[in-house]
This record gives structure tokens, C-alpha cells and sequence, in this order.
């Protein structure tokens, strides 16, 4: 029976069982919203547009950061590689086995995934990772397909 007195008091004195907004003063929140506004802000775009006209650019690495489900239902850019962003952060890792040449090219890395919020997110990754050369396609495969970009329904480089 002690032990349960004890318990009980333990229990009342750290707060366990309480409302934990009562115990701080007021949550941090920081939410979806926030990180996109900040991506936006420190990612360079590339609009449809001008990504069909330097689709052929040798330069230019179109990187689909779209889940393999979307890539094999609505196809992809030709020649672009696909890395789904859940596993992004080791392809971009030189020291990572899963590391991916397209990050050590030195080229310009211009992601997409179906409208641009995910993408915009991994070319921050990117540039948190401490590449140089990226930015997200603007409208991202919508607005390519919008504009009259070719699309690819068989290759499916990269995973």
C-alpha cells in the first residue's frame, strides 16, 4: 500500500496525467505554411515555360521528387531522374551508399513533383545540403504538361 501512496505522489508532483498546455506557456508552432514560405523565398524557379524551351539543355538535370506510383500513372520529364523525396537526403549524401551522381554533376538541378510544394522543399533540402546550383520547376508537372512539355510514359530513370 505505501507503494501506491508513493506512486500517486511521484505521479501528481511531474505533472504526468495533466494538460501539458498548462505546464508551458504557449506551444511553438511552425507549420507547413511556414517552411514553403521560406523555400519560396530561397529557391530559384524555373517557369514551364522556359524549362520546355531548355528541356535539351545538357546543363540542366530535371530531378522528379514525385512518388513511383505518380511517376508510372502520369509519366515524367525526358530524362529527367526520379528520387522520391522521402529518400532524398540520402542520394544527396556523398558519404551515404544510396548517394546519387546527379548531386555531385555540378550542374543545375531543377526539381518537380506534381504541382510545386514538395519540390520546392527538396531544392531547399538541396541547398541546406549544400548544393549550389538548384531550383524547382514553377507549377511543377502540371504546368509542364499545361504548356505543351513532351512527357515520357516508359523511362523511368533513377529509383
Amino acid at each position: 500500500m505505501r507503494w501506491v501512496g508513493i506512486f500517486i505522489f511521484l505521479w501528481s508532483v511531474t505533472g504526468f496525467g495533466c494538460d501539458m498546455q498548462t505546464v508551458s506557456e504557449k506551444p511553438t508552432t511552425f507549420g507547413v505554411k511556414d517552411y514553403l514560405t521560406r523555400a519560396y523565398a530561397a529557391v530559384d524557379t524555373l517557369e514551364a515555360t522556359e524549362a520546355i524551351t531548355r528541356g535539351g539543355d545538357a546543363a540542366l538535370i530535371f530531378v522528379d521528387v514525385r512518388e513511383g506510383d505518380e511517376v508510372e500513372k502520369h509519366g515524367q520529364i525526358p530524362g529527367s531522374v526520379h528520387i522520391p523525396r522521402g529518400v532524398l537526403e540520402f542520394y544527396i549524401d556523398k558519404t551515404s551508399s544510396l548517394h546519387h551522381e546527379v548531386f555531385s554533376s555540378g550542374k543545375t538541378l531543377v526539381f518537380y513533383c506534381e504541382t510545386g510544394g514538395r519540390s520546392v522543399l527538396a531544392a531547399r533540402l538541396a541547398m541546406d545540403m549544400g548544393l549550389g546550383n538548384v531550383a524547382y520547376l514553377g507549377g511543377g508537372f502540371t504546368a509542364w504538361t499545361k504548356s505543351g512539355g513532351t512527357v515520357n510514359r516508359e523511362e523511368m530513370v533513377g529509383d
